[in-house]
């Protein structure tokens, strides 16, 4: 444990707690976290998670913009899903990139638990995007890929970066529950 990884998960905790409010801050406090697990990531030897962070920093941007400008008729983007369709083709997709991704880190590296080092990684590529525009689904995403990066990180020593995985799975409970009131409200009012 290190006082960077302790700054990286106070960060991460924030960014979770203000985008379950769908505060528009939460993204920054994503960037600062992002910006230094790439690093202790890169460290641990997490190929896959280390280039993830790199994609995280790309969504902060990505979703501060996102969610500050909406369409031009919308003063907030609402929150929104996918149809069922939708998202076996996303399963679907991300096993197969899984598998492969896995594969190549198994045969040309030196990659602690290759396989499960993609799934999380191709699974957080598309939980973040669907953060982004805020689809309610996001956060059963989250909760899969946080349960098994329980296991990734504690196998790597990244002891507080574990407790975070187990926090997100709470924390992730909690904000699925509060963007559904928030879906519920807004498809009630007939918006």
């Amino acid at each position: 444990m290190s006082g960077w990884e302790l700054l990286a998960v106070i960060l991460a905790v924030t960014y979770v707690v203000l985008a379950a409010r769908e505060n528009v801050w939460c993204w920054p406090a994503a960037l600062l976290s992002t910006a230094i697990y790439t690093v202790l990531f890169f460290e641990s030897g997490l190929v896959f998670q280390t280039a993830l962070q790199v994609y995280y920093m790309a969504m902060a941007v990505y979703g501060w913009w996102h969610w500050r400008h909406p369409d031009a008729q919308l003063k907030a983007l609402p929150i929104t899903t996918w149809p069922v369709k939708t998202h076996f083709v996303l399963i679907s997709s991300v096993a197969v990139f899984s598998l492969v991704a896995g594969w190549l880190l198994d045969v040309n590296g030196d990659t602690p638990l290759p396989y499960l080092d993609a799934l999380t990684t191709w699974f957080a590529v598309v939980a973040t995007f669907m953060m982004t525009r805020k689809k309610l689904e996001n956060w059963l995403y989250w909760i899969v890929i946080d349960c098994a990066g329980v296991y990734l990180f504690y196998s790597q020593g990244l002891y507080l970066t574990t407790l975070l995985m187990g926090l997100y799975i709470v924390l992730s409970i909690f904000g699925g529950l509060s963007w559904l009131r928030s879906y519920r409200d807004h498809s009630l009012a007939g918006c």
